[in-house]
């Protein structure tokens, strides 16, 4: 059985199954585990965990611990409550209509961040020409209508991942600005930051950076290192201003002041570098990576607010779950009716009934004639089901991104 307990309670012979904290926020990346010293338990107090989830079928028990399931429907409720209908998305174009620009946006983004990332590793400076009209070919289009270009982000390959996470960063950065109400120079500023946030991820060796297995002592303080390197990098760059400085230097803060590299707590950290605190976060859970399977964006955004108390701004994290949605672009989600759907669209007024895509029943096990459904109508005039879950395309041996913007 699952059960969620403080670290302070953690003791050897507990079976480990999960942290409740991002990946890159301790050194043991494969986190499941038997605790089988006091040298491990001192790495995982002193990385700033501060809850861990217990299988007490493989180690020992907590009788104080609380029951996993608890924890998930108490969460959900939390989160239910803390949200309130979204504002109206003001949109200039359909998704339908949006998406081949937003295509060619994504790609061109990808291209342009290789090149950078690889001129950095041979020592080359960054240039900002190259790195504006990406960030304003974004804005074009997450301004025009975000839902394309979001959909598109989901899409990743783990030999590409850390330009794909950077190009992903960047649009997250930009529609959660822009849902803030930020616009003009400001919001241009934190694409950049977004889009280079990472840069110094190029001074990490390929074999630290991309390491399958768990990360020795001097191996985790090498990746801890790419904020600093990546502020280093960028402070010689003519023309760079505050916040992308900031937001590179800042973006593994953690509001309990366990983050780094420079320990900031509270209101020592920025607007912008909680924002990016959040959007890095979320967008890294939810790729395959090869040490790790990507979480189903639902229950990324469960698990972060799970964390939020000690590792980000809990008003920031509402106002970002209303930007992607509690079930974002791209999610597979299972409905009452047994069938599976891919989230196509947010709907204005309600985070619980998006638009989707069904294509494919769990009870038959097979797929499905592709159609639409819009939650938010009744029976009969392309509505009447509800969502049961969050699913993670794996377990069904489906691939939802097939059927998100089919040609």
């Amino acid at each position: 059985m699952l059960k969620k307990i403080p670290v302070s309670r953690l003791k050897p012979g507990m079976f480990i199954q999960e942290m409740c904290g991002d990946w890159m926020s301790h050194p043991f990346w494969r986190a499941q585990f038997k605790l089988k010293d006091e040298g491990d338990l001192r790495r995982i107090v002193d990385s700033g965990i501060q809850h861990v989830y217990i299988d007490t079928d493989k180690g020992i028990d907590d009788r104080d611990a609380v029951a996993a399931d608890e924890v998930k429907q108490a969460v959900e409720q939390e989160i239910i409550a803390a949200l309130a209908a979204p504002e109206t998305p003001h949109v200039r174009a359909t998704v339908h209509e949006e998406l081949a620009r937003a295509r060619k946006v994504h790609e061109q983004a990808h291209k342009v961040v290789r090149t950078m990332m690889s001129d950095v590793r041979l020592g080359k400076a960054v240039s900002l020409e190259d790195a504006e009209p990406v960030v304003e070919a974004i804005t074009g289009s997450v301004l025009r209508n975000s839902g394309a270009l979001l959909g598109l982000i989901g899409i990743k390959n783990k030999d590409d991942y850390t330009f794909l996470h950077s190009v992903s960063v960047c649009t997250l950065m930009i529609a959660f600005g822009r849902s803030l109400g930020l616009e003009g120079d400001e919001l241009r500023q934190g694409g950049i930051g977004g889009l280079l946030h990472d840069i110094g991820k190029m001074k990490v060796p390929d074999e630290v950076l991309n390491k399958p297995g768990r990360l020795t002592d001097a191996e985790f303080d090498l990746i801890r290192q790419h904020p600093g390197d990546g502020h280093a990098v960028l402070v010689n760059t003519p023309g760079i201003g505050p916040i992308p400085l900031d937001i590179t230097r800042h973006h593994h803060e953690r509001l309990d002041g366990k983050g780094y590299p420079d320990r900031l707590a509270g209101d020592q950290i920025s607007t912008m570098a909680r924002m990016a605190a959040i959007v890095d976060v979320y967008d890294a859970i939810t790729a395959d990576r090869c040490y790790h399977k990507g979480m189903p964006a639902a229950e990324a955004l469960r698990k972060m607010w799970e964390w939020s108390a000690d590792h980000f701004d809990q008003k920031l994290l509402q106002a970002f779950m209303r930007c992607v949605g509690i079930y974002p672009v791209g999610s597979l989600v299972r409905l009452e009716s047994g069938r599976l759907g891919v989230v196509v669209e947010q709907n204005d007024g309600s985070l619980l009934t998006p638009k989707l895509r069904v294509f494919f029943s769990t009870r038959s096990n097979g797929y499905i004639k592709p159609e639409m459904l819009d939650l938010g109508r009744k029976l009969g005039s392309g509505g009447g089901d509800r969502i049961v879950s969050a699913e993670a395309p794996d377990k069904w041996g489906v691939d939802p991104q097939r059927f998100l913007f089919p040609a």
